[in-house]
């Protein structure tokens, strides 16, 4: 049987420290480092920082979106930023926040979660606000492949407020019920649950139960403002199952391999220090 996500992503976190860097090709970012916006500026960005990252870095994420907008040949590019990054030893999470029902559903786990794809990924981001039963075929194609599902709950933008803390049925938030429904899933996993819950660190406090015996993916840590301290204060005593995202003020680094790595190791030193005080 392939070991669970979970498992392998604890260890890897262990090991390499508790790091996720995000591979997001912005255009801004391909003319900071003298690249240009097209295909093969997206090549060239993508493998470098997999050639800077994937040895060394627990997770690398990269954004979906930035290589569809260049079509079928981004995608292509995608497919080999992820094979390289797995094969170089790092977890990939495909972060494309894809939400649907039913068949539809089905089909973008097969992209994301299918061992045949070219687009398999260790782990993808999907959105549960179609209802968290439509999730039901991500959630079932991860565990048959050993994979991993990362749900949306309070999310470090400040528009997602107006659905996430809404008032549910139960009369708890939206986000505390898709946390529960999370924890649920992964209830008696050990070392740790491979269905995640994406959590920002811009949020100052939760304010919801973040035992979800899952990891916790923290966007909003270097561009978006917050910094590895603010993630006591954010996540409390599920800190030692965050998994810290910084994607702009890690890139910014490149595209000279050694300064991105030790950007990278420096983010995943400072979080390692504040969970292990």
């Amino acid at each position: 049987m392939t070991e669970p996500f979970g498992a392998r992503l604890r260890r890897s976190m262990d090991d390499r420290g508790p790091l996720c860097v995000g591979i997001d090709p912005h255009a801004s970012l391909l003319t900071a480092w003298g690249l240009n916006d097209d295909v093969a500026g997206l090549e060239r960005f993508s493998l470098t920082v997999v050639e800077a990252l994937a040895g060394t870095t627990a997770v690398l994420k990269p954004q979906s979106a930035f290589f569809e907008r260049f079509g079928s040949r981004g995608v292509a590019v995608l497919e080999r930023t992820v094979a390289q990054a797995r094969e170089a030893g790092a977890l990939v999470l495909m972060d494309a926040k894809r939400g649907d029902i039913g068949s539809t559903m089905a089909a973008y786990a097969s992209a994301f979660l299918d061992k045949d794809s070219p687009l398999f990924s260790d782990a993808v981001t999907v959105s549960p606000y179609l209802g968290f039963g439509s999730l039901r075929p991500a959630l079932d194609a991860a565990e048959a492949s050993g994979a991993g599902v990362f749900v949306l709950a309070l999310t470090s933008n400040p528009e997602g407020a107006e659905v996430q803390r809404a008032t549910a049925a139960g009369g708890g938030s939206v986000a505390q019920t898709m946390l529960d429904h999370i924890a649920a899933e992964n209830a008696g996993a050990r070392p740790l649950g491979s269905v995640g819950a994406v959590v920002g660190a811009t949020l100052g406090e939760a304010g919801a139960d973040l035992a979800v015996n899952g990891p916790l993916l923290a966007p909003g840590v270097g561009a978006q403002g917050a910094t590895p301290e603010d993630l006591p204060r954010v996540f409390g005593a599920a800190l030692p199952n965050v998994l810290p995202s910084v994607s702009r003020d890690v890139l910014r680094h490149g595209p000279d391999t050694a300064a991105l790595r030790n950007a990278a190791q420096a983010y995943a030193d400072a979080v390692r220090a504040i969970q292990t005080r």
